[in-house]
């Protein structure tokens, strides 16, 4: 491998967890296991979806991951260092689905030589010259999947992004497709028409003026034309567009076979009529059905056995709109939930701390569910540690949404935070930073999602000249003056701010954690009696978001300028903010010792003040920019926010060589034996993580 490749390796000996269920699932009634068990089904049915929406050739490359693992069946030759990093590489592509980091968005390659794949395809026996076996793979040969797919890399292959700028995105087909196509299309087929995109892929085909929207569906023809049009629409530059359906069926096919045995197990009638919604939404492609079933999903309170499944987040398609297959299976943990029960029961009232007029707030807070979960399938390119869904806007403004900690995630985290002694951080400030690092997030986490993603009020028509605000009399901007900018019909924050949208929104979220971590009673609520714990614990939350704003600067493309990660993106800029935008400047700095190690010093007596100001003056402007669809001011004060300076760019190097493998995360199985459900799990090793996959169908 050459110095030029090294840097797209993949990661060497990375933490490896087991996902362990074993704790809850025995405790499920026969039904509800049997719910489990068949949403858990449907869930890796959807694997495939997620292969193909990463790159071109991870479908492919799954294929003969798993082609290779039968053959050679488990013996691979431990002492062979070329063997071991092929796992490397094997364990990391499985747990990401895909050759790209779903933290980061930037291709990874194997450190073994490419000899090793034809050495382990022979126990198959497979050669190089043999055709590929998947469908559509843009290689014909293994010997060209390999060498052209699996190895080749350079700086904007290295990266997802619109393939008319060189860069790499699956959920774009035939010719490059451009920033500039992408406006166009949200803004005169799917604004204009009322469609929503998540479940969609883009062909431009050049030569014929054309693109084509792929719906994913089982059906392969247009079975609700009341939704979506039939015949051509010319747009403005002169392109027709047409929807084609069917993307994904094969695939879906076997989701809707689940998911209508789930329904047959379902805890009561607002699942089965979810489960409908759920079924209608991938058997016709109708995005419609997918928000009917996220509205009773909100509705379905505090399920034992929690799930959601859809094309959700959309931050990995280049401009923003298109949602990743991704599907959630989980079992409350009850004792955790009880926590945030307690928060939920005051969120109104913290909410109304939050600094901007009630004008920009909801006039009533519907009480979201908010529960602990413990995760026994999560299929999509990577799993976080708290989710706040429906997407909806509409959704969230008149049925409410949901939030969820997932508990494994979270002490995963802990778990491997152990392993490795914490980069940047003073000697003086481990003891309180390897503390309470872990329980501090866990309260991030809480606020982030129920407060953070929860609160706000988009300034929106909601219906032909009608309003949620005073039209006349707008609410106040941040100049003093009334707003003058607010959200058309048909017009949604993701289609206003576009890619950015991911980055603000979680930057905003983030930031209402720093603004509310400060708070006593709230920390009570999490167990956090004394003044002293909660000194730690809010000592270790500025501590923590700081560190990962300059750790943040790996995912950041000194060439381009492009950031790889949104919630990155995010954490740079609010450490760029306690640096730069604070009344005092000792806040935080970047120090180095002697011996030239570089560390943070944040002074903790100036949280409270000083740095809780900053925070506010920050998180007033993206709130108010957010709600009043102010994208020109917005985008120009965000960018100048998450720009990295020469100076912060410098230390870009020193973070990389610093870098510590991901932490990798192997999932349980289940299996149905007559009427019982048995659970699975597995070792925390490369073959762990290889066996979870051969034993599910996917």
């Amino acid at each position: 491998m050459t110095s030029t490749t090294t840097k797209y390796a993949a990661d060497h000996d990375a933490p490896l967890n087991m996902l362990s269920i074993r704790d809850y699932f025995p405790a499920l009634t026969t039904q509800e296991q049997k719910y489990a068990h068949f949403m858990s089904k449907a869930s890796h049915a959807g694997t495939r979806v997620v292969l193909r929406q990463v790159s071109h050739e991870s479908e492919a490359i799954f294929d003969l991951i798993l082609l290779i693992h039968r053959g050679v069946n488990g013996n691979y030759t431990a002492d062979d260092n070329d063997v071991t990093l092929y796992l490397d590489y094997v364990s990391q592509f499985l747990s990401n689905l895909g050759n790209y980091k779903s933290f980061g968005d930037s291709k990874f390659i194997p450190a073994c030589s490419q000899e090793t794949w034809f050495k382990l395809m022979g126990f198959s026996g497979l050669k190089p010259s043999d055709r590929v076996s998947t469908e559509n793979c843009p290689y014909e040969t293994y010997q060209d999947l390999i060498v052209k797919g699996i190895y080749y890399v350079d700086e904007q292959v290295s990266m997802l992004g619109f393939p008319a700028d060189g860069y790499v995105s699956s959920y774009y087909l035939g010719d490059p497709i451009s920033l500039e196509d992408m406006k166009l299309i949200k803004a005169e087929i799917f604004a204009s028409l009322s469609i929503l995109p998540e479940n969609t892929r883009i062909k431009k085909s050049v030569k014929d003026s054309k693109f084509e929207i792929y719906v994913a569906s089982v059906n392969s023809s247009n079975e609700i034309t009341r939704q979506y049009p039939t015949d051509l629409i010319k747009l403005s530059n002169g392109y027709t567009v047409g929807f084609k359906f069917g993307d994904h069926s094969k695939d879906l096919k076997l989701v809707v076979k689940y998911l209508t045995l789930a329904r047959e197990n379902a805890a009561n009638e607002t699942q089965v009529k979810m489960l409908t919604e759920y079924i209608e939404h991938f058997q016709s492609g109708s995005s419609q059905a997918h928000k009917e079933s996220q509205k009773l999903w909100v509705k379905d309170l505090s399920p034992t056995v929690e799930t959601n499944i859809g094309f959700i987040e959309t931050y990995r398609e280049p401009s923003g709109i298109i949602g990743e297959f991704e599907s959630l299976v989980s079992i409350q943990n009850k004792e955790r939930t009880a926590k945030f029960a307690n928060m939920v029961s005051r969120a109104e009232t913290y909410i109304s701390m939050l600094p901007w007029s009630p004008d920009f707030e909801k006039p009533k807070f519907n009480p979201p569910d908010f529960t602990s979960l413990e995760v026994l399938t999560f299929t999509g390119s990577g799993i976080p540690a708290g989710i706040n869904i429906p997407n909806y806007d509409d959704v969230r403004l008149t049925i409410g949404f949901k939030n969820v900690s997932l508990g494994n995630i979270l002490s995963a985290a802990a778990k491997s935070s152990n392993k490795f002694p914490p980069s940047f951080i003073r000697d003086e400030d481990r003891p309180v930073y390897e503390k309470y690092q872990g329980e501090s997030f866990e309260v991030q986490v809480g606020i982030h999602e129920l407060l953070g993603h929860g609160s706000g009020k988009l300034l929106m028509e909601t219906e032909p000249n009608k309003f949620n605000f005073d039209i006349e009399n707008p609410p106040l901007g941040l100049d003093g003056k009334p707003v003058t900018t607010y959200y058309k019909l048909g017009e949604t924050w993701g289609s206003k701010f576009g890619s950015l949208a991911g980055a603000f929104e979680e930057t905003r979220a983030e930031v209402v954690a720093m603004y509310l971590i400060i708070n006593r009673e709230l920390l009570d609520i999490f167990g956090f009696k004394t003044r002293e714990e909660q000194d730690n614990v809010i000592y270790a939350g500025y501590l923590q978001m700081a560190r990962a704003g300059l750790l943040a600067l790996e995912y950041w493309d000194p060439k381009t300028g492009k950031w790889g990660q949104p919630h990155m993106q995010a954490r740079f800029s609010i450490m760029k903010t306690f640096l730069n935008h604070c009344s005092d400047d000792t806040f935080l700095t970047l120090e180095k010792d002697s011996q030239g190690e570089l560390h943070l010093r944040l002074k903790k007596e100036l949280i409270e003040t000083a740095g809780h100001e900053c925070v506010k003056d920050y998180l007033n402007h993206l709130h108010v920019y957010k709600c009043s669809a102010d994208v020109e001011r917005g985008t120009q004060y965000y960018v100048d926010r998450s720009t990295v300076t020469p100076e912060l760019a410098e230390y870009r190097d020193l973070v990389i060589s610093k870098r510590l493998p991901r932490r990798q995360f192997i999932q349980a199985n289940t299996v149905l034996n007559g009427d019982k459900v048995e659970l699975k799990e597995y070792d925390e090793t490369h073959l762990g993580m290889i066996q979870s996959f051969i034993e599910r169908e996917c």
